[in-house]
């Protein structure tokens, strides 16, 4: 059905088109989002990390793009309906997205946790606005 939207531009190519556009979103998307998922969860865990090091000196950073990408492709394979998964992943960041920016206003302003980095009168306001806007 979206690839119909394509029709009146791409003509008998709109599926083919449409196709292309979900592939290379994909090939985008994958080490981006298991390259992000390494260095969260080796900042977390303080292991060495960054892709310029070989394979053997960040071992459990390359682990971790190689769990993050081998997760994405089972998910491909089972029986999860992707846009179920898109509207519950939504539900819940909007339930759990107000309590976060709550804790990051609260540890912004607090100087032994931010020292004299603490966070200025305009951004303060510009964050609680955010924050209430949720």
């Amino acid at each position: 059905q979206a690839a119909e939207a394509l029709r009146p531009l791409a003509g008998p190519f709109a599926f083919l088109l449409f196709a292309l556009g979900i592939i290379g979103t994909g090939m985008i998307a994958v080490p981006v989002l298991a390259g992000s998922a390494a260095y969260a969860v080796a900042e977390t865990f303080e292991w060495k990390r960054g892709l310029d090091l070989k394979l053997f000196e960040a071992r459990e950073f390359y682990a971790i793009i190689a769990l993050a990408t081998l997760g994405g492709v089972a998910l491909d394979f089972s029986p999860v309906d992707p846009i179920k998964a898109l509207f519950w992943c939504a539900v819940i960041n909007g339930v759990i997205a107000v309590p976060i920016m709550v804790v990051m206003m609260l540890l912004a302003d607090d100087p032994r946790v931010m020292g004299r980095f603490t966070v200025k009168r305009r951004l303060k306001a510009l964050g609680w606005l955010a924050t209430g806007t949720m």
